[in-house]
């Protein structure tokens, strides 16, 4: 599932990519059920003040399997009726009689519940309580339970179980929505065949979905319609869905190889919708034949659903065969998709295509073990995408997630190992860490075995486990076995939180022509980890010469002590080192570095990602040194300049490189390297850095964005070549409005009018959200009013987005004030994440106010959001997290809105865990 999607989005808003991932493909736990928590079910015990933590080393295995679940949902107007019929036998070993707990809430009303079709008594046979039933005298298995609820899925603000979207139905049940829909052990250990059937009024829902192949259908007397459906692959709890609605769809096929199945794939939507999904089918289609060819995995159904609904709190879920996505993460057509939301489609479908088998065919034993399917899925939309566009530009956007996000957690309140030891909501833990650091830990192995070895043990895997809930362990265990290697140190990466600081130093004996590289690894403490032992790092070293050229091939260096040296012989001059090439291992290099070096790597690296990180470095340098000076006296050294304008009159490299070399160093990368966070110098360095090269380079930006402008009449195309233009004038665009005079906003004006995308028209329209005045209404006017016009919802969130992002001093007010618009939906995740989530993670320079008035603000909506939506509610409470890095005024002001959250009479256990942590 593609919770980065909060990430994601606030990257593809607010400039500049996951799911994230949203990743982010960016980018939103609750888990099995433990031997804890059963016994507390079992006696019905109060719920304690506070959530319960929950802890991996008190696993235990569900002592009964579910082999086969029959569902019926009879759907009505006030409410649907589930009838689950669940078919128990207890497993070997496990006592007779030993109480059954199914997970279940206050959302179910129970109607009836039988034994073998026998009817049972509450308090004699049963028990129920506010977190589900128990089944107090179970009798010798096999035996079926059936029972009978009546759900509300109009009133599901939480978008979690069964709940109603733009009128249609839908489900969500990863991490823990199932027991929201009926009684069950809703844990991903359990795995059961479903048979299902849904029922209800033709008219308003004349579209009947579920998991696996239709086996029938058929129409009743007053209206009413019905489907059955029945998935021969075992699967868990989370993985089931339902979508009844008015729909439409586009089809395609796609024949599997080698067995020459031919697949039916249709993708739905909204009947206003139904021009934007192309795009999606054609990224299924590709993701399709690449998993055949890249990994020998084929489809194994004979039809694959993708549903896009507005209301979704995450990405996308990866559904056996019946994937539900977020419209944001499949709608694209060119006036209303940026080339980022291109991408990011087709990552996303990519990453919950790929899950058929990392995921689902082979799934977690736990919920602590999710970074098994998503840090190694997420590993696998990557490498498509790098695949499908370029290796090196993915390989820099994932990078920036990486020091952006992932890092900052690693450094904060909520820091955690891939692999957590504990947690009290499931859902918090969908985090940049488990998703893109796992995804990281994934390419170690590949780094460390080499493709050919990492293809052996990804086989292995499968096989192994096909059809099996299994954990980290299992898949590293099969890595090893399939290299016949030994990789116990690595299992640190996950039980270990934090980023590890590795450090180079190297003498150079010009006499015996030897160079003595010596690297050393820390890393630093984390809540409840102050110890750490050296990780199994691998580092891709190479050595330039001083005329540029390589001393020999880059090779692996894999530092597994505290400090080692390795020697390199038969050097014939000093070299300046290449180090963390490709950034083999999500560390921080720490390597004494003066301008000229770092000059010489960012002209003459072969390595395009140590080339774009070398001008990241010199830009840091300077931005860093700037936000420590009195601002009278801030000035760009010449060098900066010089290196900006070298890139700039750059005509051979690859213009999406240009354009990520062309762009500073962000906020949240810059903040972690400075203490306390001075968050008036750091927005104040960085406004001042941009208008002074766009000052300085004026004449070279304007030159290279007019030969830039796409020839009249050329059709829309997405390639890497046309991409890349695209990506590099809206940059140079970007820098020329920060002159802010009336030249540069007549200059955005005519874009927008001209523009034959949205890529075009976003960056016009970006370029002046920022200066007051006519120019800026009329833009912003005519964007809005064209999207609502054609119903465009998410062009309106673009719209949102853009103002809660601007650099403004009253972007605060302005935010407050589309709170209040015709557009904004205060129940919506999207529209949610456009305005708030933006404001919170994309304007520094409002959020951290002298006067609190940022905090104050985005912790009512913590608190307002948390009733209706706690996925929500716990996102953005995150935005506190790194209050103890800035000065004690701003600490102060933050840790009142975090108690002021915490203190919040019936909070959420998503939102409580946030912000109890970041107390701590």
């Amino acid at each position: 599932m593609f919770r980065a999607l909060t990430r994601a989005l606030l990257i593809s808003h607010c400039a500049s990519a996951y799911r994230v991932l949203a990743t982010p493909r960016l980018s939103s736990l609750r888990g099995g059920h433990f031997a804890q928590s059963l016994m507390s079910a079992a006696t019905a015990e109060a719920p304690p003040a506070e959530p319960v933590e929950k802890f991996r080393k008190d696993y235990a295995a569900f002592p009964y399997s579910v082999n086969s679940v029959q569902l019926n949902f009879d759907v009505h107007e006030e409410e649907t009726l589930v009838t689950s019929s669940l078919a128990f036998e207890r497993l070997g070993g496990v006592e007779g009689g030993t109480p059954i707990f199914l997970d279940g809430g206050d959302s179910l009303e129970l109607r009836s519940l039988t034994v073998d079709g026998v009817a049972i008594t509450e308090g004699v046979d049963y028990s129920l309580s506010k977190s589900g039933l128990t089944l107090l005298k179970p009798p010798e298995s096999p035996f079926t339970l059936t029972s009978t609820v009546a759900i509300q899925p109009h009133k599901n603000t939480a978008l979690s179980g069964l709940y109603q979207s733009s009128g249609n139905l839908c489900t969500q049940c990863e991490a823990e929505g199932f027991r929201r829909i009926t009684y069950f052990p809703d844990r991903p250990d359990v795995m059961s065949v479903y048979k299902v059937r849904v029922e209800a009024d033709k008219a308003k829902f004349p579209v009947l979905l579920s998991n696996g192949n239709e086996l029938a259908k058929g129409e009743k007397e007053g209206g009413r319609h019905w489907a059955e459906f029945e998935d021969p692959w075992r699967k868990p709890s989370y993985l089931f869905a339902l979508v009844a609605g008015d729909l439409m769809c586009i089809e395609d096929k796609f024949t599997t190889s080698p067995s020459k199945q031919e697949v039916r794939l249709v993708i739905w939507s909204e009947k206003e919708n139904i021009d934007q999904l192309d795009w999606a089918m054609q990224s299924l289609k590709d993701s399709m034949e690449w998993d055949e060819r890249t990994y020998g995995r084929e489809y194994d159904l004979s039809v694959y659903h993708i549903v896009a609904v507005n209301d979704f709190n995450m990405g996308a879920m990866e559904n056996k065969g019946l994937n539900v996505f977020n419209t944001a993460c499949v709608l694209a057509k060119p006036s209303t998709a940026t080339d980022g939301d291109y991408e990011r489609v087709q990552g996303v479908v990519a990453h919950e295509y790929f899950h058929n088998w990392s995921g689902n065919r082979v799934t977690c034993r736990d919920w602590f073990q999710l970074t098994l399917k998503e840090g190694l899925t997420v590993f696998r939309d990557q490498h498509f995408s790098s695949d499908m566009t370029s290796q090196a530009v993915k390989r820099i956007e994932d990078v920036r997630i990486m020091r952006s996000a992932q890092f900052l957690q690693d450094g904060g309140p909520m820091a955690h190992p891939i692999r957590p030891e504990s947690y009290i909501a499931m859902d918090n833990f969908y985090t940049v860490t488990v998703y893109n650091k796992g995804a990281e830990v994934i390419r170690m192995y590949r780094t460390l075995l080499g493709a050919d070895g990492f293809r052996k043990g990804m086989d292995l895997y499968f096989d192994r486990h096909d059809g099996q809930a299994v954990t980290c362990d299992d898949f590293r265990a099969a890595m090893a076995d399939a290299n016949s290697v030994d990789l116990t140190q690595f299992e640190r990466w996950y039980t270990q939180a934090g980023t590890p600081i590795v450090s180079a130093s190297a003498v150079y004996d010009a006499a015996a022509k030897t160079y003595a590289l010596t690297l050393s690894q820390e890393t630093p403490s984390t809540p409840g980890q102050d110890a750490k032992e050296p990780f199994h790092i691998p580092i891709e070293t190479a050595l330039l010469l001083p005329d540029g050229s390589l001393f020999q091939p880059a090779q692996v260096l894999e530092l597994k002590e505290a400090s080692q040296t390795f020697t390199f012989e038969n050097v014939p001059a000093e070299p300046v080192p290449s180090i963390l090439r490709g950034f083999s291992a999500p560390v921080r290099l720490q390597l004494e570095r003066d301008d000229a070096e770092l000059a010489f790597l960012a002209a003459n690296e072969d390595d395009a990602f140590n080339k774009w990180d070398a001008s990241q470095r010199l830009a840091m340098r300077v931005l860093l040194q700037l936000a420590k000076t009195p601002e009278k006296e801030w000035s760009l050294p010449p060098g900066l300049v010089d290196a900006f304008r070298a890139t700039l009159t750059d005509k051979d490299a690859d213009p999406s490189l240009l354009a990520y070399a062309l762009s500073l160093p962000d906020y949240s990368t810059l903040s972690q390297e400075m203490s306390p966070v001075d968050p008036d110098a750091l927005t104040g360095a960085l406004r001042f850095a941009r208008k002074e090269l766009a000052v300085a380079c004026k004449s070279e930006l304007e030159a290279l964005y007019d030969g830039l402008a796409p020839p009249a009449g050329q059709p829309f195309a997405i390639n890497p070549e046309v991409v890349g233009k695209r990506r590099l004038r809206a940059v140079c665009l970007g820098y020329l409005s920060k002159l802010a005079d009336g030249a540069a906003q007549a200059r955005c004006v005519e874009q927008f009018r001209v523009a034959t995308c949205m890529s075009e028209s976003l960056a016009a329209a970006q370029g002046l959200v920022g200066i007051p005045g006519a120019a800026r209404d009329e833009v912003l006017g005519t964007f809005y009013l064209r999207a609502k016009e054609n119903k465009e919802a998410l062009v309106i969130n673009k719209w949102f987005a853009m103002q809660a992002s601007a650099d403004a001093p009253d972007a605060l007010e302005t935010v407050k004030a589309l709170m209040e618009h015709e557009a904004f939906d205060f129940s919506n995740p999207n529209r949610v994440r456009s305005l708030i989530s933006t404001f919170a993670g994309a304007n520094p320079a409002a959020f951290h106010k002298a006067d609190g008035s940022g905090y104050d603000f985005v912790a009512d909506q913590v608190v307002a959001l948390d009733k209706n939506n706690p996925q929500v509610a716990a996102r953005l409470c995150g935005a506190f997290g790194t209050w103890r890095k800035y000065a004690p005024d701003r600490q102060a002001l933050m840790q009142k809105c975090l108690e002021r959250i915490k203190g919040t009479e019936g909070l959420s256990k998503d939102t409580f865990e946030i912000a109890a942590r970041s107390l701590k």
